[in-house]
């Protein structure tokens, strides 16, 4: 996830591309940079690593009174944070320059034909395969037959602007999947990758749909569907805009948190994007080498926190998928219990950003203690994706909100990519589950407004409570002990996660009249042995609320049952973990806490 801002004018436009970036700072902070049009001579190009203020000490360098150019705050997928993988990138000639959010899927092949023709490569991004195959095509003599006929050769999901010093009289605009949105001003037209960027300036909005292109204009603005190397003109009137600037930056929603909820089905594509291929996975798209983890006799995972409990789901798939054993523990006790690793048994160290203090001290002794290492992590020139022999990125976009939510999410999906290329390696291939996993983004945006209504409506009596209890088993207790930690983090009420099949070992003393448990039953194979413990703590006076497996709920006692989508049960977390953390967060608001900041709490846990 990037920010992306265009402006074309009639006046000095670098000051309102830089505002917009400010704007848009919350989609990316490893990098910044901005290109103006120079007719006649070129592209002028600012850009440095860090943030954007990084970036605000290099823009006297600009002639005055350019008025059309492109910024971009990066948030890195390919190529680590650096001054030359930063945005804008420029192509052989200087005449072109493009910026970019999201992923160019067949980036590599790409780049070796390019390459083999002569094209000079100054970074490790996809953008530059981009910029490169626009110039191959003639983009610095005619411009929008180049993009059209470039865009036909791609694949993945991402949205461009591309500005050329030959005609800069006006941007064009590409989306494919990732969003992209255009002001309509006064003499003066915006692009963004949402409405912040240019919302101080105009408040009259086109949207660019899937598959869309449009060249804009100072007065001007042409819309066309992409229909292979077709251009089909469209008309769209501009909608207008009432969102104040605080809402827009976080697409409307009233918090962060709810919008990184709310986007989990977006990033989970974003993760899948060039993973898997006729029903297998690509091991190269994951950092790992088949050959290396056919000799691994078992994995060791650490990790902190929510990622501790990603581990636990991802130590569940590998054991059953691939019948390999795997150890997950805490990073704070592992790095101090004098670890006794089998010889050539891998440490897998899971982190949101790459930094947690305990991971990266039991990563650098994994290193000590002669083990390979493998790190999936989500912020790319971390110090653990650096120290790591191999890394694999889950691709979830920056985490404004505390409580990780959608990076939660993208780690297990990324565990469980590698499980099913493990097991694929190991004789087990299981294509159907491959496969299944391509229809995630669309069960997840079907499913999560009513769940987020379901949450809503149950808010108010977990909000009364003194305690709460989350309870299942297998696949379900791993994910009850992420609801639990969510609940606690963000509304400060007490909760507690058990395996359902302990409650007789004394938890059940806890339980009395009105105390809410949710229940967890999404497993068929276990679902009899839930439904014995609802009834377990019905008895006793529980309040039960269900978040059950589709065609489960007519073997549960309990009245309250949200049922999943139909999905292979083994998929089930990816739609049961965004309900959790919707009660967590409906929870929340309904006892006034601050959500997106919690107390006591920080983003990146870099001491111990």
């Amino acid at each position: 996830m990037c920010g992306i801002v265009g402006v074309v004018g009639s006046a000095d436009a670098l000051p309102r591309i830089y505002d917009g970036l400010k704007r848009l700072e919350y989609r990316g902070y490893d990098s910044a940079g901005i290109a103006m049009a120079i007719p006649g001579a070129g592209v002028e190009v600012r850009k440095a690593q860090g943030k954007l203020s990084a970036l605000a000490d290099l823009l006297p360098g600009f002639p005055a009174g350019l008025t059309v150019g492109i910024g971009h705050t990066r948030w890195a997928t390919h190529g680590r944070p650096t001054d030359l993988n930063a945005h804008p990138q420029v192509d052989c000639s200087g005449t072109l320059a493009a910026v970019h959010n999201g992923i160019i899927e067949n980036w590599r092949e790409v780049r070796e034909e390019l390459e083999a023709a002569g094209h000079r490569f100054r970074s490790e991004t996809d953008t530059e395969v981009l910029l490169h195959l626009v110039e191959a095509y003639g983009g610095t003599r005619d411009l929008l037959p180049a993009v059209t006929r470039a865009v036909g050769r791609l694949t993945g999901a991402y949205a461009f602007l591309i500005l050329s010093a030959a005609e800069p009289e006006h941007l064009i605009a590409v989306r494919r999947a990732s969003p992209l949105v255009i002001g309509v001003g006064e003499h003066e037209n915006y692009l963004g990758s949402d409405v912040s960027a240019f919302l101080p300036y105009t408040r009259r909005a086109l949207v660019l749909n899937d598959g869309e292109l449009a060249v804009v204009g100072k007065e001007d603005i042409a819309l066309y569907r992409l229909e292979e190397e077709r251009l089909v003109p469209l008309h769209r009137e501009p909608f207008q805009v009432t969102w104040t600037v605080q809402q827009a930056e976080r697409g409307g929603y009233p918090h962060f948190m709810l919008k990184e909820i709310m986007e989990q089905p977006e990033v989970w594509g974003d993760c899948l994007l060039g993973r898997t291929a006729a029903g297998a996975v690509r091991w190269e798209e994951l950092g790992l080498d088949p050959a290396e983890a056919a000799g691994w006799p078992r994995i060791q995972m650490v990790a902190a926190g929510t990622a501790y409990h990603a581990g636990l789901l991802g130590r569940a798939w590998m054991e059953g998928l691939a019948r390999v054993p795997v150890d997950v523990d805490l990073s704070s006790e592992f790095r101090y219990r004098q670890p006794l690793l089998q010889p050539g048994t891998p440490v897998w160290a899971i982190s949101q950003s790459g930094e947690t203090a305990d991971t990266l001290a039991s990563l650098r002794l994994a290193r000590e203690l002669g083990a390979p290492t493998y790190a999936v992590v989500n912020v790319v020139g971390s110090t653990i994706a650096r120290e790591a022999d191999r890394v694999a990125y889950t691709r979830a976009g920056p985490e404004i909100a505390v409580a990780s939510t959608k990076a939660y999410t993208t780690q297990l999906l990324t565990l469980l990519l590698a499980a099913l290329g493990l097991a694929g390696s190991r004789g087990r291939p299981r294509p159907d589950l491959v496969e299944e996993l391509a229809a995630l983004p669309r069960l997840g945006r079907e499913f999560l407004p009513r769940a987020s209504e379901w949450a809503r409506a149950r808010a108010g009596e977990l909000a009364a409570a003194r305690d709460v209890f989350f309870i299942g088993r297998g696949l379900d207790y791993a994910l009850a002990m992420e609801g639990q930690l969510k609940l606690k983090e963000i509304s400060y009420l007490h909760a507690e996660a058990y395996a359902a099949g302990e409650l007789k070992h004394g938890t059940l003393a806890l339980i009395e009249e009105g105390v809410p448990v949710i229940a967890l039953a999404t497993q068929p194979e276990l679902v009899e042995k839930t439904a014995s413990n609802i009834e377990e703590v019905q008895a006793r006076g529980a309040q039960v609320w269900v978040i059950a497996g589709a065609g489960l709920a007519p073997h549960l006692p309990a009245a309250e049952v949200l049922s999943l989508p139909a999905l292979p049960p083994l998929l089930a977390p990816f739609l049961a973990a965004p309900v959790l953390q919707l009660l967590a967060y409906w929870t929340a608001v309904v006892r006034g806490e601050n959500v997106d900041q919690p107390r006591n709490l920080a983003k990146s846990v870099t001491v111990e």
